[in-house]
């Protein structure tokens, strides 16, 4: 009878020693959580934006696991369907699932509907505005607007020759308002700070085709940064999710040539081209992530389409802030000065950049006089404006 009070009083001690995570694990399985990368998950753009974003939320709420697939795309996965993958995850746990491309927006609805025990958050999408989502998907962006009219300024401030390229990826309402939001921002710096005439200001918008290199598919965005550079754009900005722009700019400079560039997507982007770059706009998708998984968690989920703009306090908080934009090392002291009190004046409301009169590259009316974009009007972009070179339509 001692022997066995003894044994008992040994388990009792040894599992009230344990670390509270271990007794978590005994008790409560983790809240998986998936997310599908279009890329590579450490591209040092879009993807590894999404990525990093779902470390943290892993570092920031209790309980949470993530598994992800990446180079989600028909060239890395011929054949290989949104639903395929998503049934894979769903095996592993997974019990909200990321889809972090505009292309996956039919396969996560797909996908939605065959599993409506399990939530989807599709990034860059509108099915929940346009009424097609089920009731277990979210739509989630970023409104990198801002920061792009930040890339535009900065390029308008730098620019030696007053032509500015953009390497854009494939054409669609979100990436025309997005180089259009670049322009915007560039023509504002070069109009009202710089005292320039607007039709001295060259801005020429290239399209790849999609977001990144596919050889035999898009045109090459490393040949395409190399004719900004050789035909006097000193200036690039990237709209595409990879850093071959400002790859060739540190080229550019090294062969002697006065060029600047700006990355996009990821706050690292600048890192190995402190010659060349001029800031970063880019997403920081783990205040987002954070604010959906813990709805889904505590059993208050609902189907909405979230747009997250910067927090004007601190467009560069990681707890707080969507989207924002980190200055380079390229980038003169006296630049960012400006940067800083034009940042200033759109979180005030003085600067409103989609205020009308504005016209689209063929003469419709996009904003009639005084007219201020509403969120639809400026979601659907249809064209881009006067003033930009480039297509409009892949067709």
């Amino acid at each position: 009878m001692f022997r066995k009070l003894i044994l008992i009083i040994t388990i009792i001690c040894f599992f009230a020693s344990l670390p509270a995570a271990i007794t978590f694990a005994a008790k409560e399985k983790p809240f998986i959580f998936g997310l599908l990368l279009v890329g590579p998950y450490n591209d040092r753009g879009w993807s590894q934006a999404h990525f990093d974003g779902g470390k943290y939320v892993e570092k920031n709420v209790p309980g949470t696991q993530m598994v992800y697939i990446d180079k989600v795309n028909p060239a890395d996965r011929p054949g290989v369907t949104i639903p395929q993958l998503v049934d894979d995850m769903v095996a592993e746990g997974a019990r909200l699932i990321i889809a972090n491309s505009d292309d996956m927006k039919d396969g996560t609805r797909e996908a939605a509907l065959q599993h409506p025990d399990i939530h989807f958050i599709h990034i860059s999408g509108d099915d929940v505005i346009t009424g097609k989502a089920p009731k277990n998907l979210a739509n989630l962006m970023g409104r990198m607007e801002y920061a792009k009219m930040m890339a535009g300024f900065a390029a308008a401030m730098t620019t030696q020759t007053g032509k500015i390229g953009y390497l854009g990826p494939l054409i669609n309402e979100e990436t025309r308002r997005l180089a259009v939001s670049c322009y915007l921002g560039a023509k504002y710096a070069w109009v009202n700070v710089l005292k320039k005439n607007p039709a001295d200001l060259k801005f020429q918008v290239t399209w790849i085709g999609f977001w990144f290199n596919i050889p035999g598919v898009t045109l090459d965005p490393t040949q395409v940064a190399q004719n900004f550079f050789n035909t006097g754009y000193d200036v690039v900005i990237s709209g595409i999710d990879t850093t071959e722009a400002v790859v060739v700019a540190g080229q550019k400079h090294r062969e002697g040539k006065k060029v600047w560039s700006i990355p996009y997507d990821y706050i690292g982007a600048c890192e190995g081209a402190s010659d060349v770059c001029l800031g970063v706009p880019y997403f920081n998708w783990g205040p987002g992530y954070v604010r959906l998984i813990k709805a889904s968690m505590a059993g208050s989920w609902k189907s909405e389409w979230l747009w997250l703009g910067p927090d004007w306090n601190d467009i560069n908080s990681e707890k707080t802030s969507t989207v924002g934009f980190v200055a380079g090392p390229a980038l003169a002291d006296e630049t960012w000065l400006k940067i800083d009190a034009f940042i200033k004046d759109l979180g005030s409301g003085k600067v409103n950049l989609f205020k009308g009169p504005m016209k689209y590259q063929d003469g419709r009316s996009f904003l009639r006089p005084g007219e201020v974009a509403s969120d639809k009007k400026l979601w659907y972009m249809k064209q881009l404006l006067q003033g930009m070179d480039g297509q409009s339509s892949a067709k």
